[in-house]
Formats: structure tokens, C-alpha cells, sequence
């Protein structure tokens, strides 16, 4: 289908006045052949094959902003979970790795860099495990890295085990970094049934289905949304509402689409996929909590609130593949606490709690995303919030995914503060009442029924 200079026309004026831009370009990377059975060799390997095949990412990326007028907010690169490359090395820290990364990373220019990950749904190898208990000291060592962990699959059932050791990695990340106020938690995912071809932090990765070098876009647009709901007025029907905001996931994902194939062509790269989420940011205006009140809930958090939520979600992926037929990645809407001028303020205010964000969790796109708890948190507390997030993913065959941050030293109606695109996170209470049995029972949660497909 061609882009049209109406629709150019038209996508420029929601860029100037509804913040919609580019969120990111992620780049793909096979690193497969980096695999060495010694550590300086694979960590030069690595640095060397990253930085030789991003070299121009950045700079294509400000040429795209330039000959556009498109705001590319986030330049990113994703690998092959590292796990993988490092099954011949002997050495039980893998933080060096991760190191080689951020290096990487830092020379090429890009904001972060994704796929310190394991895949562990129904096992955990040598090289997992080590990758896992080297995720503290790697996240704290580096600047740019972010690390996922799939625990679970509809197809596999949960790795319990895996669960509650995520779950003291998480806690120990935390204490790796407390003097900033625990921003390694922040860059560390939990996953049920994880994508190959997400672009978004923290949780990108280059899946083992991929190709050599494959660009993945993620586009937002929680502005837009907005300004055309209220231009709707309250008297609109929701089946109205549904259309709006169908129609305007469409606009916005052409725009994706140019991007996405002028980035593909200049980086001589594979096209992957373009992922319409809608992914708030701390500033005024682009916000998915204000996109569920424009609807008509109250307050985000309120009753209603979830009906809005799948009503949203639902629209925004319908739009998006009548526009595109390499729309993929995660596509939907995002609800991170911490990166959500109106989510900040609800949590904030108490009208949301961290149970009607798994409520929501259930129709969004990914799950309980940048939650501040308390610092005094049991590692059986954090991994009751892990499975049960899990168990939704599972069962209703969705990603779903966990990203708390402990704050240490502070207690609930406390928050941390990240800046830029991770904002600030209220501290937000939870229950403690997991108890101490279920934690350690390990093992498997089986595959659901409806995982027999075949």
C-alpha cells in the first residue's frame, strides 16, 4: 500500500501538536557466531561483530528524524540471549559479558542495548544458571544492558524454580545498585510466553527464529489517542469510541511503516516487524492512563477501568493490521507505572492498586510493568506478584511479563526517582501474605490444557 502525501501531511500535524513519534529502532543481531569456549575472545568477538554491524544505526536513525520531520526517540539494539553464546565457557560470573555489551553499546551510540537473557519455561542449563546469578553484578557493572528472563510459556507451563530464583535476583539487584536508587531492577523482565521480535526495553531480544540482522520499529502514540477521544465528546457511543480509535492506530502505524522500510533499505537489513504500542512517557500529554478517563473511567484504577483497557488494546491491534502486514512485536498498550505522567498520579493517590493492575494485565500487552514495592520485601512476596503474573500469561495464551523494583530503604507512599523515560515510581503497598510454602514447593506448573494445539 502507498503512503500517500495526505497522510504524510496529516501524520506531521499530530507529531507537532500530540507527541507522537518514533519510540524506537531497534536493531537485531544475531551473535551466534560469537560463540568461544574463551572469555576475552568471546567478549572481543562480541564488542567487535555489535559495534561493526550497528556502526551506522545511529546515524541513518538522525538522517530518518532529519528527512522526515519524525521524532525517533530511542536508538536500540537487541541480541541473541546471551545464554546462548556463553554454553562453552567455564567461567561461573558472566558479568564481563554484559560489559563487552554495554561497550558496544557506548561506541555505537545507541540508548540501550537488550538479550543479557535465558529461555528457561521448562529448564534451566548450565550456562542459564550461571547467566541468571551473574544478573546483579552485570546490571550493576553496566550503563546500557537490560536483561530478560522467560520463566513460562502457555505451550511449557511455569518453571516454578525459575520463578523463585528471578525472584531473589530481582531482590539482589536491587541491593547491587541501592546507592541509585535500585535501577537495576528496572532493567531486568520477567516473562511468560516472550516475543522474538520485541523492540522495546527492557525486554528486547533477538530470537533464535530471526534473521542475521533484522530492524524492528515501535511506534506510540498515547497522545493522539487522547486528542481524538476528546474531540469525540462524552456523548459518543463506545462502538464509536472502538472505530476512533481503530482509525487513528492505522494513521499512526502507516507512519511506522515508512520508517521501518527507509530504515530496513539504508541499514541494508532485514525488515522485521513494526510493534504499535502504545507506550507512555512521564511528560504531559502522553499518557494511556488518560486515554482510559478519556474513554470515560473516573480515575484510572477505578471500576471500569479494565473494561477500558481491553476496549483500547483491542482497537489499537485491529487498526494496526489493517495498516501493516508485518505488524508483530508486543502491539497494544502499555500501563508501566513509573513512565505514565497519569499512572504516577494514581498510584500516587491510592486509586490505584498493584491488584487492579493485574487485573488489567489480563487485556493489556505486557503486565505488571515498573512497580516500586517496598524495600523490606520477601523474596516469597516478590514471587507470589512473578507467578501469578505468569499464570495469566499462561492461561490465556498472552505475554505477560513483571518488572518491580524493591526500593531498599524506603517504605510504601515513598518513591524513587529514575528521570527521562523511566520517570519516577511511587512506592506502592502489597500484600504480604504469601506466606512461606508455596515459594519453595519447586517444580513445574504444567502446561494448561489449552497448550494442545496440535
Amino acid at each position: 500500500m502507498e503512503i500517500t502525501p495526505a497522510e504524510v501531511a496529516e501524520t506531521l500535524s499530530m507529531i507537532t501538536q500530540q507527541n507522537l513519534d518514533i519510540r524506537t529502532i531497534t536493531l537485531g543481531i544475531n551473535t551466534r557466531s560469537c560463540v568461544d569456549s574463551d572469555m576475552d575472545r568471546l567478549c572481543t568477538k562480541l564488542y567487535d561483530h555489535v559495534t561493526t554491524t550497528a556502526e551506522h544505526l545511529v546515524e541513518v536513525a538522525t538522517q530518518l528524524e532529519r528527512d522526515y520531520g519524525v521524532p525517533i526517540a530511542n536508538k536500540r539494539i537487541s541480541v541473541t540471549p546471551t545464554a546462548e553464546i556463553c554454553a562453552a565457557l567455564k567461567e561461573e560470573d558472566l558479568t564481563p559479558v554484559a560489559e563487552a555489551m554495554d561497550r558496544a553499546a557506548k561506541q555505537v551510540g545507541v540508548d540501550f542495548i537488550g538479550g543479557f537473557s535465558a529461555l528457561v519455561q521448562k529448564g534451566i542449563t548450565d550456562s542459564d544458571r550461571r547467566l541468571m546469578q551473574s544478573i546483579p553484578s552485570a546490571l550493576a557493572a553496566t550503563d546500557r544492558v537490560c536483561s530478560s528472563v522467560n520463566v513460562a510459556s502457555t505451550r511449557a507451563g511455569i518453571n516454578m524454580d525459575a520463578v523463585l530464583q528471578m525472584s531473589q535476583v530481582v531482590l539482589d539487584t536491587a541491593e547491587a545498585t541501592k546507592e541509585n536508587d535500585c535501577v537495576g531492577a528496572s532493567k531486568i523482565v520477567v516473562f511468560c510466553n516472550s516475543v522474538e521480535d520485541n523492540p522495546f526495553m527492557a525486554g528486547a531480544m533477538h530470537g533464535s527464529g530471526e534473521g542475521d540482522k533484522v530492524v524492528n520499529v515501535g511506534v506510540s502514540g498515547p497522545g493522539v489517542v487522547r486528542a481524538v477521544l476528546e474531540s469525540l465528546g462524552p456523548d459518543a457511543d463506545l462502538t464509536a469510541v472502538a472505530e476512533t480509535i481503530k482509525a487513528t492506530a492505522f494513521r499512526i502505524t502507516r507512519l511506522g511503516e515508512l520508517i521501518a522500510r527507509e530504515a530496513s533499505k539504508r541499514l541494508e537489513a532485514q525488515m522485521g516487524i513494526l510493534d504499535l504500542s502504545l507506550a507512555p512517557t512521564p511528560a504531559p500529554g502522553d499518557s494511556v492512563a488518560r486515554i482510559l478517563e478519556a474513554i470515560g473511567v473516573g480515575k484510572t484504577g477505578g471500576p471500569g477501568t479494565t473494561c477500558a483497557l481491553a476496549l483500547l488494546n483491542d482497537a489499537v491491534k485491529k487498526g494496526g493490521v489493517m495498516a501493516s502486514s508485518t505488524v508483530g512485536g508486543l502491539s497494544g498498550a502499555f500501563i508501566p507505572v513509573s513512565e505514565d505522567e497519569g499512572m504516577i498520579e494514581a498510584a500516587a493517590n491510592g486509586t490505584l492498586a498493584i491488584e487492579k493492575l493485574e487485573a488489567m494485565t489480563s487485556v493489556c500487552s505486557v503486565g505488571l510493568d515498573m512497580i516500586a514495592i517496598p524495600g523490606d520485601v520477601d523474596v516469597e512476596t516478590v514471587f507470589g506478584i512473578i507467578a501469578d503474573e505468569m499464570a495469566i500469561g499462561l492461561i490465556n495464551n498472552k505475554t505477560t511479563a513483571v518488572r518491580v523494583i524493591p526500593a531498599l530503604g524506603k517504605k510504601a507512599g515513598e518513591s524513587l526517582q529514575f528521570g527521562g523515560l523511566f520517570g519516577s515510581a511511587p512506592i506502592m503497598p502489597v500484600n504480604r501474605n504469601a506466606g512461606t510454602v508455596l515459594a519453595h514447593r519447586g517444580g513445574r506448573f504444567p502446561a494448561p490444557i489449552n497448550s494442545l494445539k496440535n
